[in-house]
């Protein structure tokens, strides 16, 4: 029977794509120790269909501010992937690349923006790349974009895209392990309904 919300995933769906984030997050484990020269660990992630406030709540507030990385997804499915990286894990990650921290958010040039990007394309194109060779299913992540901003405002592109749809997104969860310091790494998956769908189908749990 085809779903018409996220919310109507039963526990067998939602634990296969537990299945996927946890293969996709240790890819992103190993790229990411390749890129930072140091080891990274991200233990099992969690994966949950959230109500959007209880999302925002989940991810530390609707004021928080974040680095939102934002890759559409074409090909036979369409929908959004979201990673959100704070200021903790962004001066980890320009520690080891550029021996350099920030203060502020306002303090990133250019250069660094693109650091913080490849780190959030690394996340989205793991995630992508388990979803696809699990499924057998076409996905292409776009170009990803940088948006600063804070959460509420950056969670409200999926849901505008699709909150037509649903009330609730799809929120994987996971902290980044690197020199011993837990770094929280959030990935938001957004396909439209049809696309959820194909996917499941795909994947054997249609339920």
């Amino acid at each position: 029977m085809n779903l018409r919300k996220y919310e109507e995933m039963n526990s067998q769906q939602i634990d296969a794509l537990r299945e996927v984030g946890s293969i996709g997050t240790g890819n992103a484990a190993t790229a990411l120790s390749a890129l930072l020269g140091c080891e990274v660990r991200i233990p099992l992630p969690e994966v949950q269909v959230l109500e959007f406030n209880d999302a925002v709540e989940k991810l530390g507030g609707f004021e928080t501010v974040s680095a939102g990385i934002i890759s559409s997804l074409s090909g036979e499915i369409n929908g959004l992937m979201l990673a959100l990286v704070q200021l903790d894990a962004i001066n980890l990650i320009l520690k080891h690349i550029m021996g350099k921290q920030i203060v502020s958010y306002d303090d990133l040039t250019e250069l660094e923006d693109s650091a913080v990007i490849e780190v959030g394309n690394i996340l989205i194109s793991s995630f992508v790349n388990a979803l696809s060779g699990l499924s057998g299913v076409k996905i292409v992540p776009s170009v990803p974009q940088l948006t600063i901003d804070m959460q509420g405002a950056i969670i409200t592109v999926p849901m505008a895209a699709y909150g037509n749809q649903s009330d609730y997104i799809m929120l994987i969860g996971g902290s980044f392990l690197v020199e011993g310091k837990e770094l929280p790494c959030r990935l938001l998956l957004a396909p439209d309904v049809r696309s959820l769908n194909y996917l499941l189908h795909r994947l054997g749990i249609d339920g």
